[in-house]
Parts: structure tokens; C-alpha cells; sequence
């Protein structure tokens, strides 16, 4: 995957395409949590009210002093109440919008990270990708509790607050000012220098799932090869750094809530000290105390962690900037604009003059022709590396040649859409690679809309109801990750079976019988030769005696075809490439 600079607006435009749906009801929540903290911005104005009708410096507006200072109370009880209103419903909002918009960017994520290329997800940790999606809606979550319950809150509280000292002394007023811009300075110059070391911390984040991950996926490997301790050691190295990096970032927060304090020191004791002076010269009231006390702890109180919200916040742009760099990677293959649905009624495949690189310097087929006619069965040989596999790629368009044509019933698979085209291929790997969900599932996934009975049908014919049958839960039996509860040559007959149900008319078996042993191997022969009844059929294999039926033999070496024939036209030219491989397989089959 190419590497590519990732901003905050870019971040910004996923979340924001996410929340649009919700506008609505993120606008409400908007506007509740301003409400909310609009009443907060009345305790310290009544306080001042109450102890200046205690103390004689205000006349009381009820009958009595009692009276007045009750119906204060009664105020503050009031508005209290009245913002805790306020607060539950944009709660119950939030609990609502959050989690949609954090199912709604996983699912984007999930769905265009599918439609990512082979060579993308070959290129990719499999462990890392997930940590990539789920970071990213959780980044959403960290963003928006930043900006909706801490900075915008702060905003209305700290906007209200200034404008409410002003109208007691516009001097207090605009130093506090002044000191919560250098505050908020302080922090945001902080947290953007620290944000390279927060993206280098999600980054080798990242690649400790990703050890995790191939060292457990790995894990018969690891036994097998006596493994235990090298893995220990690279997981410990790469974890180590992560706790450096973690050790110093969060020392870096440390020393910054040094600095914070000490400026909150500085703003409590410069705004008291003048405001005795002032209560000195008799301009303000011991009223103007309690209503400078009561906002210099409210600025306290929303000023205090904001270098922990901003820093919360720029990791949450860090965590979700991996993810986004995926979403802005175009997908290497694409429709093309004017794309239609394959339609197959020969299967008939031509390759014209193909051109395929896999880098620069790697010429993997060098123009390649080769025509199938509508059910023939076709099988190709030749050494690894020849570029029998790469065409069966090439076929499902994984890949995109460099130059020259590829066509199923004179249609190029480039101005067809890649559903349609896959949709009329079936293919029996040489691995089969199952999901960890009941056999059941993992055949119908040939054609999801089968039935049961279609099933059962298919799985007979691919000699796998037997073995199913005789498991505990039979057809329900969950397979385990990648199939590995199941032996090689059953996962193998579980992906014939699959292939069987899906019935398309052009079917590519790919070293489909390697895994099998001579009496599974005998046990689905009939089987496949069921299955390539009036399909055209493209035969990958190594061992020539499961090629001998087909109608022609290709035998390529270094991306080109050197022979073509039958096996009897092919074995009867003695120096040929068919004829060495034939004699070399016999005679190995004999010693």
C-alpha cells in the first residue's frame, strides 16, 4: 500500500459524511448541551445576589430579607434543576447518535477495505487492518466527547462567564481573558508538537497487533519449528518500544499539568488580589467575592484537564488517520464507469497478447495468447513460477494486465463489473480456507440462497456428507478459524462442494486434489469429473496423472506457452517439456 499524507481535514470529512444522516438530532444535542451550560452561569450571579441581601448591601425585593433570600435558594434549586434536565436529554441523544455513527464508519471501513485488492491485502497484517477499523470508530467517539461535552460545553461556560464580569469589572474580565488565551495557546503549541509522537505511538501500536497476530496465526508453525522463544523476543522488542513510547508521552503530560497548575495558581491569586484592592477602595461588595470565587472555580473547573482534552483529542485524530489512509487509497482494481453484467452462454476465454507485471522488474506472462473454447477442459503444467496460478488470477481479475486483452465470450473482463464476472467462475483452490462458521454455511456460500437439501446434495456428490455426518453436531459443526478443525482433504472436499453448489459455467481447479490422499483423491475424482460436465474448465496440477483426461495440455515456462497439445500428442514428442516431466514423475513414482 502506497503511504500517503493523511490530514485533520481529511479525518474530519469521514466523521463528518458519518454524522450527516444525523444532523438532526446532533444539531438538538448541540443545542441542549449549550442550554445546559448556560445554567451553570447562574449559581455564582445569585450567590452574589444572596450575600449581598445578607449583608445589607442590596435591598430585598420580597417582603422580607427571609422571603427574598428563600426565593434565591428556591432560584438556585431551579436552575440546577432545570440544567440537569438538560443534561439527561442530550445523554439520552448521544446514546443514541455515538453508537450509530461508530456501526455506520465500521461498516464503511469494513466495506471498502473489501473491496481492496489482492496485492493490498498481501501487502497487509490481517490483525492490523481490524485494530485499524475499530480505532477509527473509536476515534469518533473520543472526537466527539472532546469537542461536544469539553470544548463546546466550555465555550458557552467560559463565553458566559467573561461577558457576565465584564458588567462588574471589565478590567478582572479581560485579564481573565487574556489568561485563558495564553492558557489555551500553551496547550494547543504543546499538544501539536507532541502529535508526532502520539502517530508514532498508534503506528507501533499497530504493529504489535500485527506480531500478535502472525505469531498466533502462525502458532503450528511456531511449535513446529521450535519457534516459542524467537517469537517471545520479537513480540518483547516491539512491545518494549510501544512502552517507551507510551512512558514518554505520557511523562510529556506529566510535565505540561506541572506548568498548568502553576497557572492556575497565578490566575486565582492575580484575581484576588486586585479584587481586594477594589473591595478596599469600596467598589465591590463582599457579593462580588462570592460571584468572582464562584466563576474563577467554574474556569478552573473547565480549564483544568483541557490539556488532557486536547491531547485526547489529537490521539483521536492520530488513531484515525491509519484507517483513514486506507479509506483514500483508491482501490487498485475498479469498475469501470460504463460496466455491465457478464453474460456467459459459451464460456469461451481468450488471452490476446497479455502483458503481466507484479513490480517493474518481474515480467510474470510475456504476451501470453491462449484461447479455451466454450467446454473445453484445459489444463496447464509446467514448473513453479511459470505463471499457471498468475493466470488464474488474472482470469478472476484480482489483478489488472499491463497490456493486452482478456475476454469470456468476446466480452473484456475490464468493462464488465467484477461481481458479475465472479459470480459465473468457480474455483477449488489449492488451499481451502474456510470461515469459522458451521459447515452448513460455509458450503451454502456457494449460492446463498440454496436450500438445505441442495446442501446435502452437493456435499454427497463431493464425498464430504459422509465425514459430516459422523461429527457431533454434523452439518451445524462450527469448522474453526480458516477450517482447522477439519483435516486438509476434508476442508478440500468441503470447497468442491462449495464449487458443486455454486455450478457456474466456467470452473478452474487449482492444484484441486494436492491435499488429498490417494483414497480421498479417488473418493472425489467421479466428483470432479461430475463437476466439469459442460463447463468450461481451466485444470492447474503438478501430478500428470489428474490431467491426462483433459482435452488439451499447455505447458508453459517463464510466463510463456512452449507446448500445447493432447497428452498423447504431447508425450509422443520425446525431447519436449511434457515428455521430461512425464519421465520424471514416472520414474519417481516408481522408485
Amino acid at each position: 500500500m502506497v503511504s500517503m499524507k493523511v490530514t485533520i481535514r481529511d479525518v474530519n470529512k469521514v466523521l463528518w459524511q458519518h454524522i450527516k444522516p444525523y444532523k438532526g438530532l446532533t444539531a438538538l444535542l448541540f443545542i441542549t448541551v449549550a442550554l445546559a451550560g448556560t445554567t451553570q452561569l447562574a449559581a455564582p450571579r445569585l450567590y452574589k445576589l444572596l450575600f449581598d441581601v445578607m449583608l445589607g448591601d442590596v435591598a430585598p425585593f420580597r417582603n422580607s430579607i427571609p422571603e427574598t433570600l428563600f426565593f434565591i435558594i428556591f432560584a438556585i434549586f431551579a436552575f440546577n434543576f432545570v440544567g440537569n434536565i438538560f443534561w439527561r436529554v442530550s445523554g439520552f441523544n448521544n446514546a443514541h447518535i455515538q453508537p450509530s455513527v461508530m456501526r455506520d464508519i465500521e461498516r464503511t471501513s469494513y466495506s471498502y477495505l473489501l473491496n481492496h485488492s489482492h496485492r493490498f491485502f498481501a501487502n497487509s497484517f490481517t490483525g492490523s487492518l481490524i485494530r485499524k477499523i475499530r480505532r477509527l470508530s473509536r476515534s469518533f467517539e473520543t472526537i466527539m466527547d472532546q469537542v461536544l461535552w469539553h470544548f463546546f460545553n466550555m465555550a458557552i461556560v467560559l463565553g458566559g462567564t467573561i461577558i457576565v464580569i465584564w458588567f462588574e469589572n471589565k478590567w478582572i474580565a479581560l485579564g481573565v481573558l487574556a489568561w485563558i488565551a495564553v492558557f489555551t495557546l500553551q496547550n494547543i503549541i504543546f499538544s501539536v508538537w507532541k502529535l508526532r509522537y502520539d502517530e508514532k505511538r498508534a503506528r507501533t501500536d499497530s504493529k504489535v497487533t500485527a506480531v500478535l497476530a502472525d505469531g498466533i496465526s502462525n502458532h503450528l508453525n511456531v511449535k513446529l519449528f521450535t519457534g516459542h522463544f524467537w517469537e517471545n523476543r520479537l513480540f518483547t522488542d516491539i512491545s518494549q518500544k510501544y512502552k517507551k513510547l507510551q512512558s514518554f508521552t505520557w511523562n510529556l503530560n506529566e510535565l505540561n499539568m506541572t506548568g498548568q497548575s502553576l497557572l492556575f495558581v497565578a490566575l486565582e491569586f492575580g484575581v484576588m488580589y486586585y479584587a481586594l484592592q477594589l473591595w478596599q477602595a469600596g467598589t465591590l461588595t463582599i457579593g462580588d467575592f462570592a460571584l468572582l470565587q464562584g466563576y474563577l472555580a467554574l474556569i478552573i473547573h473547565k480549564m483544568w484537564d483541557i490539556g488532557r482534552y486536547i491531547r485526547n483529542l489529537y490521539e483521536g485524530y492520530a488513531d484515525a488517520k491509519e484507517m483513514v489512509e486506507v479509506l483514500k487509497t483508491p482501490h487498485e482494481v475498479q469498475d469501470s464507469k460504463s460496466a455491465k453484467e457478464l453474460v456467459v452462454k459459451r464460456g469461451a476465454i481468450e488471452f490476446k497478447d497479455v502483458i503481466f507485471r507484479y513490480a517493474k522488474t518481474r515480467t510474470i506472462l510475456d504476451k501470453l495468447s491462449l484461447k479455451i473454447k466454450t467446454r473445453e477442459k484445459v489444463a496447464l503444467v509446467g514448473p513453479s513460477g511459470a505463471g499457471k496460478s498468475t493466470i488464474v488470477k488474472l482470469i478472476f481479475r484480482f489483478f489488472d494486465i499491463q497490456r493486452g486483452q482478456i475476454l469470456i465470450d468476446g466480452q473484456r473482463i475490464t468493462k464488465v463489473t467484477q461481481e458479475s464476472l465472479r459470480n459465473q467462475i468457480a474455483l477449488v483452490p489449492q488451499e481451502a480456507v474456510l470461515f469459522h462458521r458451521s459447515l452448513m454455511d460455509n458450503i451454502r456460500y456457494g449460492r446463498r440462497n440454496a436450500t438445505d437439501e441442495e446442501v446435502i446434495e452437493a456435499s454427497k456428490k463431493a464425498r464430504c456428507h459422509e465425514f459430516i455426518e459422523e461429527l457431533p453436531e454434523q452439518y451445524e459443526t462450527f469448522v474453526g478459524e480458516r477450517g482447522i478443525k477439519l483435516s486438509g482433504g476434508e476442508r478440500q472436499r468441503v470447497a468442491i462442494a462449495r464449487a458443486i453448489l455454486k455450478n457456474a459455467p466456467i470452473l478452474v481447479l487449482d492444484e484441486a486434489t494436492s491435499s488429498l490422499d490417494s483414497e480421498s483423491e479417488a473418493l472425489i475424482q467421479e466428483a470432479l469429473d461430475e463437476l466439469m460436465k459442460n463447463k468450461t474448465t481451466i485444470v492447474i496440477a503438478h501430478r500428470l496423472s489428474t490431467i491426462m483426461k483433459m482435452d488439451r495440455i499447455v505447458v508453459m515456462e517463464k510466463g510463456k506457452i512452449v507446448e500445447i497439445g493432447s497428452h498423447k500428442e504431447l508425450l509422443a514428442n520425446r525431447g519436449g517439456h511434457y515428455s521430461q516431466l512425464h519421465k520424471i514423475q514416472f520414474f519417481a513414482s516408481v522408485v
